[in-house]
């Protein structure tokens, strides 16, 4: 397996070759950690890495824009946006003479892998350079710029593409380095914007980017609850803006104080004309009198502090494109690394391209259900979120009840299960303070109006506890027939899971609890079974990395100085290895993985190492509950002992702000989608379980989480996931993150690390996915 191999056979492998890197001529937040990550990653197999600065131009130039690499030269880059190699356009790399002074310069240094970040351009001139590498080499021999022997040393070139654009734009991908960073930013202003446009009751319209592609538009939509969004893939009906204007007059019936547009700039109708902020606020303000006002963000969504997903992103990109390198062979097509659900997947390039291609072809031709498709699944299940919660088209009534801990997320889900369920014709119940408001009745319809602007907002407006209802069964149960309550939505961390549990258990007993029910994970600790994601832990994840952002620019000055920070979590680790990962730390402390005095004087001599480099600052996380003796008072004590005369010590306990805060765009749209599925389920579930007049669920699958397990939602029984349950420490006896550990390990330059094999990523097809070819044919 590849991950078994020592870094001097993944070199000899290759021959002594090394690694090299450029960008496209638009830079994307993000870039920056998969440029961190694929030198040292490439560093730690053994191999030489260039930096190529300004893009092809820099191949093209050569000289000076092609400079080694070291460990040192990628420290504190995380977290600056941009990419600090530059990005350039390059004519001459077009040209025949252009990729010949290329290839002369990579053969010249023994160049033969290159690991191209750019868009789908930057890609195919890469394969087209890789297509025609053996005619360059000839070409160049002939005309006695190169000697047969080098020509022969650098007879083949394999090539890694890895996407950068905060478009979202190239198929294959759920999401592309940098757009995770670009909808922090657009969600900044439109939290800003709504708060003016509900002071005084207006109707904003807000551009953003995507000339070809609509993903931004759409996940700002899904985020902020707009009342309409415009994009290219999929272009408003005829006689749009007869309906775009009953839409804005109904929120307003509705009790809404403003209305909320996205456009994308390349949005259009069906006969391909452009729609602009222009028209659609003419169109509104003239024809409604609505007081309307207009916002074209333009190039403020490509800059900024990449986001903790961006970080931790392009760092499992760049680790992952240098073991595509390694591994490959001249029949290896050219890939491209990509992330499905929370796998990285490697796809042929060349079948990403023209998939991306097909979606402008299917667009001109007015396929525009096949452009969606072609997208990918991601896109799709946006759309059909959207399509499902702004389009109107069995009677019951379905509670809402929040448990556990508060965070973000939570209203997102809240307000969207509210939506869903009244599109859908049926009453819904908000149950205030957790499972103690249900078994005291402090249960009450709650209506559209009401969950207007929740999507932003943090905490649980419903309000939480963290009891269970154990105690409090029998008079659940005389609630729920009181109240009519037909099927039960909970949404929260593990005191939810352990609730929908106990509720199952006690209908051997209760004949009222017999009634679907649906838990929705929504915890910082993600520590709820059945799910590899839950809502709010995102949110906390940017805000450790952000503080873990602050804490080493405060020692950037002092130098020497090592940080012990700890986050919150339980016995989970997720929050520490992946603020970890995003944030640059040495190493991060967690229950999962024992650590021993051993370990600890280990990490100590390491940073007294990293103290003689030019990274004179160290950093170190600790999960709340990793060891009952070993606190991080302790390792505060024996850092700062150890370290005298090297290095100081300080200590940090984030504490609750991880749990407070506005929502990340990414746990705003897990809310949204994960909020309207529970219901969409529930609605068909209880068509399964009515018989006679009556609701009678008491079969295992009618009581499930809600969760994300590799690329899909998945609903799971509560019954089977009790035996992957560590019911004494609250978490998941599996866990896919702890996959990603070792990659800390190899970013902070640890010599000996080990690599979990169990999963070995293989090339997949991007075509044979989507089913669809031009025409539009399967």
């Amino acid at each position: 397996s590849r991950h078994n191999q020592q870094p001097d056979q993944l070199y000899a492998k290759q021959n002594g070759t090394v690694s090299v890197m450029f960008k496209q001529p638009f830079c994307a937040t993000g870039m920056n950690a998969a440029v961190r990550a694929t030198v040292r990653m490439g560093i730690y197999t053994g191999a030489k890495v260039y930096f190529v600065h300004e893009g092809y131009q820099g191949l093209v130039d050569g000289g000076d824009n092609i400079k080694l690499a070291t460990w040192e030269s990628v420290s504190m880059m995380l977290h600056l946006g941009g990419t600090v190699i530059g990005s350039a356009r390059c004519m001459d790399f077009k040209e025949k003479w252009g990729r010949l002074k290329a290839a002369c310069n990579l053969v010249k240094l023994g160049i033969t892998n290159l690991c191209v970040i750019g868009g789908d351009g930057s890609l195919t001139g890469a394969n087209q350079f890789r297509t025609e590498w053996s005619e360059l080499l000839a070409d160049l021999t002939k005309g006695g710029k190169i000697s047969a022997e080098e020509a022969n040393r650098s007879s083949h070139l394999n090539i890694v593409g890895m996407v950068g654009s905060i478009d979202n734009d190239f198929c294959g991908t759920d999401m592309t380095i940098g757009t995770d960073s670009a909808l922090h930013r657009i969600i900044e202003v439109v939290d800003a914007i709504t708060t003016t446009a509900q002071s005084h009751q207006r109707t904003f319209i807000l551009e953003v980017m995507g000339r070809h592609c609509g993903y931004l538009a759409l996940v700002t939509a899904l985020a902020c609850g707009a009342d309409w969004v415009f994009i290219p893939e999929m272009p408003p009906e005829e006689n749009w803006e007869e309906h775009l204007c009953k839409r804005l007059i109904a929120q307003r019936g509705r009790g809404s104080r403003l209305n909320v547009i996205i456009l994308a700039e390349g949005a259009q109708d069906r006969n391909q004309k452009p729609i602009t902020c222009d028209q659609v606020k003419n169109l509104v303000s003239k024809k409604l009198g609505f007081d309307t006002r207009s916002t074209i963000l333009g190039h403020v969504q490509r800059g900024g502090t990449p986001s903790a997903f961006d970080r931790i992103l392009g760092s499992r990109m760049g680790v992952e494109a240098v073991m595509a390198l390694l591994e490959a062979t001249p029949e290896t097509p050219a890939c491209v690394v990509s992330l499905s659900g929370n796998m990285a997947v490697r796809l042929p390039l060349m079948e990403c391209v023209q998939v991306t291609k097909d979606v402008t072809v299917a667009m001109t031709e007015g396929r525009f259900e096949d452009a969606v498709k072609l997208r990918g699944k991601s896109f799709q299940n946006n759309w059909d979120t959207y399509k499902i919660i702004f389009f109107f088209f069995l009677n019951i009534n379905i509670a809402i009840i929040n448990v556990g801990a508060p965070c973000a997320g939570m209203n997102a889900a809240v307000r969207a299960a509210v939506r869903v369920g009244i599109i859908q014709g049926h009453q819904m119940l908000a149950v205030h303070d957790g499972f103690d408001g249900l078994a005291n009745g402090q249960i009450e319809p709650i209506i559209w109006a009401q969950v207007g602007g929740w999507t932003g907002k943090g905490g649980s407006n419903l309000g939480t506890k963290r009891h269970l209802p154990g105690k409090n069964i029998e008079q659940i149960s005389l609630n729920i027939t009181k109240f009519n309550i037909h099927s039960l939505i909970i949404i929260g961390g593990f005191e939810a899971y352990l609730g929908g549990l106990e509720l199952v258990t006690a209908r051997e007993m209760y004949e009222e609890l017999c009634i679907p029910m649906v838990v929705i994970p929504a915890t910082v600790s993600n520590n709820v079974p059945g799910s590899d994601f839950s809502i709010g832990a995102d949110t906390a994840l940017n805000t450790i990395t952000m503080t873990c952002d602050r804490i080493k620019q405060s020692a950037a000055g002092t130098k020497r100085r090592v940080f012990i920070i700890e986050t919150m979590g339980g016995y989970c680790g997720y929050l520490a290895t992946m603020a970890g990962l995003s944030s640059g730390a040495d190493d991060a402390y967690i229950y999962e993985e024992p650590f021993h005095i051993r370990d600890l004087e280990l990490n100590v001599e390491h940073l007294i190492e990293k103290m003689k480099t030019s990274v004179k600052r160290g950093l170190i996380l600790r999960n709340s509950n990793a060891n009952e003796n070993y606190t991080t008072q302790f390792l505060y004590n024996l850092y700062s002992e150890e370290g005298k005369g090297t290095f100081d010590c300080r200590m940090n306990v984030l504490g609750h702000m991880q749990q407070g805060g506005t929502p990340s765009p990414f746990d705003r749209n897990f809310g949204t989608k994960m909020g309207s599925k529970s219901v969409l389920w529930l609605t068909n579930k209880l068509k399964e379980c009515y018989r006679h007049g009556r609701i009678f669920a008491n079969m295992p699958d009618s009581a499930c989480v809600l969760g994300m397990k590799k690329r899909s939602l998945v609903f799971q029984p509560l019954a089977s996931l009790k035996d992957d349950t560590d019911f004494e420490h609250r978490i998941p006896k599996t866990e896919w993150w702890l996959r990603l550990r070792p990659i800390l390990k190899i970013l902070a330059k640890y010599d000996t690390v080990e690599m979990d094999t169990s999963e070995v990523t293989a090339m997949e097809h991007v075509i044979k996915k989507t089913g669809l070819v031009k025409g539009g044919k399967m």
